[in-house]
């Protein structure tokens, strides 16, 4: 193990402890949206007092953050300790400690502030609501499929389910304020795919941050766009406007998280799949046993992993030892860094570059990057098995590429099997070549609108 605390080992113990104490009491955190979709999360409580209350705290506060972040919404309902309402939320305010995630699923995700409210009995929470979304699988026709990451744009032309074209070009989007940039960069890829096809009938994107019904709500992809007012009226109907530009053909944006896993589903006829992009940064997405996406956002790369008080921060949420430090070219670079190979300012996807050509020279180094990666991500797994029911497991993104995505794989195999056996027999690692793990998600994202 990299020096990685396994956020689940805590939670297991109070949970075990909890259970068992004679005073203990069961609560439910009930999640919900405007248009009425809820989740629903239970677990065991400590009785609320004395050192016992520090401990509900840290253990409810992880349990809504990880809930907001898997499955994403503002109105937030507790059956439980009334003060434990409180406390969440002064933690999820303005002014407090999780102010990041309060803006991000309130007003930004979800148009309207977080609001809490407290239920004495649990039948007068608001009923779990959600609906599986049957975008996907939809091969007929001539179809353009893009994927926007955050160092480079993939783009697949398809006709009838087979590929006549696909593209990488590289950008840089994170930190340009002007959506011109964003938008240019999209229309040309866009131009360069249909130049393959005898039409265009329908066109599907994958791209990191939320999106909903072709909205833009909140994507890091734009997150250099400052100036709220060209944000409104730029960055949110941009994909709206594209598909005015393309004679309104069926057109569907989605996360790429979930893009990747709709991309196994597809090619290995497989469900219960997670999948997991480690690129810029980490896009993880989800197919339900019946093999459809779910309504969750599935945004991991802002969910707790390391219990360690030390852990990396996330320099965009503020938060230490969530997924993206572990899983993305920012978790290369950091623990190059911890290994002695400090390449200063360069940027993080050049110092994947680095990396992956010293993997070809058998730098020890090198290697025990990947593999630190590969532990990580066994141990994680048994935490995000808490969640979802996975089956089968998908990992892509420039990350993954070369000789040390297979460490990776080998390594986190390996973890899974020496400290959760159960799971390990469970869950089989879908390794997919070369060429998917490049074009994997613009190929899958060609297939989101129906004819």
């Amino acid at each position: 193990m990299s020096g990685l605390i396994p956020t689940h080992l805590w939670d297991a113990d109070f949970e075990k402890r909890a259970e068992e104490h004679p005073g203990g009491t069961r609560g439910i955190l009930a999640l919900g949206r405007e248009d009425g979709t809820c989740f629903h999360y239970s677990f065991p409580l400590l009785p609320h007092e004395g050192a016992m209350r520090v401990e509900n705290e840290k253990y409810l506060g992880r349990a809504l953050k990880t809930l907001f972040w898997l499955k994403g919404g503002s109105r937030v309902h507790l059956h439980g300790d009334a003060d434990l309402v409180s406390f969440l939320s002064a933690l999820y305010s303005a002014t407090g400690e999780r102010h990041f995630d309060a803006d991000f699923m309130g007003p930004k995700l979800c148009g309207e502030s977080l609001s809490f409210h407290h239920h004495e009995t649990a039948d007068s929470l608001p009923e779990p609501k959600s609906k599986a979304n049957p975008l996907g699988r939809h091969l007929d026709g001539c179809r353009i499929g893009f994927d926007l990451g955050g160092s480079d744009r993939k783009t697949a032309a398809v006709i009838d389910g087979k590929v006549v074209f696909s593209e990488e070009v590289p950008w840089d989007p994170y930190f340009e304020a002007d959506p011109n940039y964003h938008l240019e960069g999209i229309r040309h890829s866009l131009k360069r795919a249909a130049e393959h096809l005898p039409q265009v009938d329908a066109i599907g994107g994958s791209a990191a941050g939320n999106y909903m019904n072709n909205v833009v709500r909140v994507a890091s992809l734009f997150r250099g766009v400052t100036d709220e007012e060209r944000y409104e009226k730029e960055v949110r109907p941009m994909f709206l406007n594209l598909q005015k530009e393309w004679g309104n053909v069926p057109f569907e944006v989605i996360n790429d998280g979930d893009v990747t896993a709709l991309a196994a589903a597809m090619n290995f006829n497989i469900d219960s799949v997670l999948g997991i992009a480690m690129g810029t940064s980490m896009a993880v997405g989800y197919c339900d046993p019946q093999g459809q996406l779910t309504p969750g956002i599935n945004e991991l790369a802002f969910a707790p992993v390391d219990d360690d008080p030390n852990a990396a921060v996330d320099e965009w949420s503020g938060d230490r030892g969530c997924g993206v430090q572990y899983f993305s070219q920012q978790a290369v670079a950091r623990h190059a860094k911890d290994l002695g190979i400090d390449y200063g300012d360069m940027p993080f996807p050049e110092q994947l570059i680095e990396v992956q050509d010293l993997m070809k020279t058998g730098d020890e180094k090198a290697a025990t990057i990947f593999s630190n990666i590969g532990s990580d991500l066994g141990h994680s797994i048994k935490h995000y098995s808490r969640f979802y029911e996975i089956r089968n497991l998908l990992v892509l993104g420039r990350v993954t590429s070369g000789e040390g995505g297979q460490i990776i794989l080998d390594k986190a195999t390996e973890t899974m099997a020496e400290h959760y056996p159960n799971l390990h027999e469970q869950i089989s690692f879908v390794t997919p070549d070369e060429t998917m793990k490049r074009h994997g998600q613009a190929i899958a994202a060609a297939s989101l609108p129906a004819l």
